[in-house]
């Protein structure tokens, strides 16, 4: 019989709506903007060197919180510079909010926005259609490698399409987060399909090396709050559980013994710590920059 489990992407609205959750009860954000404010500067130190216009690429931009951070920093290194920042980005939804948030920003003066509703692998194909791929001095890929059916062949793409002074900047889980530990494990029974990826920056290195390709590697500490995910009809918690097994409603359609297994594994110190009454599940990022 065919598992009632169905991924959690097929359903738009109830992603966002587990991805907002996530946000609201976990440090991710607020580790990328201390990464943002502490060491990005340096990372862009030489991006812009000489040039009368830097290109920005922005790959799975999202609602643009964390964009909108980035050109802040780049402003505030190359003030009066033009800057062209481009953004793919697959959601309507998602671009609807980011253009929202750029209208209620000053500041915004000398950078032209370019938004496109499409995957990467769009843009790429898009591009090659065109004949002349544009060449970019920043380009950077949020927590968006899960979503890419080939990760190698999608960083070689865009790390040729940087500048001589450019960066790639890459975000995503870290090979020490729970999420390393919670797919490696239980990945090949949760339904991805060929929507979502498990990738991890254990995964990014490997590729890396094997290229030869020179990088810096950044650790940022984070948590999520899964507290909720502990009480049975919690409705915070049934999201937060899709979201952590990228499943549409797994405590209502994973089979028990799954669910029970998961839910013990959640608790495990290789997942989460137990801290004031609450359990905080091991959300670590790495931070991956790829010089050209």
């Amino acid at each position: 019989m065919a598992s009632p489990m169905r991924s959690l992407l097929t359903d738009p609205s109830r992603y966002v709506q587990s991805f907002r959750l996530f946000l609201t009860n976990s440090t991710e954000h607020q580790c990328m903007r201390e990464f943002m404010e502490g060491q990005l500067p340096a990372v862009i130190a030489s991006i812009g060197n000489g040039k009368s216009t830097i290109n920005i690429l922005s790959v799975g931009g999202g609602a643009g919180e964390i964009d909108l951070l980035i050109l802040s920093k780049v402003q505030a290194r190359y003030p009066g510079v033009t800057i062209s920042n481009d953004v793919i980005e697959p959601s309507a939804d998602q671009i609807f909010k980011y253009k929202e948030r750029v209208a209620e920003t000053s500041n915004l003066e000398n950078v032209k926005f370019s938004w496109h509703e499409e995957t990467a692998y769009e843009y790429e194909s898009r591009m090659n259609a065109e004949k002349k791929p544009k060449k970019w001095d920043f380009i950077h890929m949020i927590q968006m490698l899960y979503y890419v059916k080939d990760v190698p062949a999608t960083i070689r793409y865009f790390h040729g399409l940087l500048e001589a002074q450019g960066k790639l900047l890459i975000i995503l889980v870290s090979g020490t987060s729970g999420w390393e530990m919670l797919w490696k494990k239980y990945g090949s029974s949760f339904p991805l399909d060929d929507l979502c990826l498990y990738v991890s920056s254990a995964d990014i290195k490997r590729i890396l090396d094997s290229t030869g390709l020179k990088y810096q590697l950044h650790e940022l500490p984070s948590h999520m709050d899964i507290t909720s995910c502990f009480i049975e009809g919690n409705k915070d918690g049934e999201l937060l559980l899709d979201f952590l097994t990228e499943t549409c409603e797994f405590s209502k359609t994973a089979p028990p013994e799954l669910k029970r297994q998961v839910m013990e594994e959640l608790r495990k110190p290789e997942c989460s710590e137990e801290r004031d009454g609450k359990v905080l599940f091991n959300n670590n990022l790495s931070v991956i920059v790829i010089e050209p």
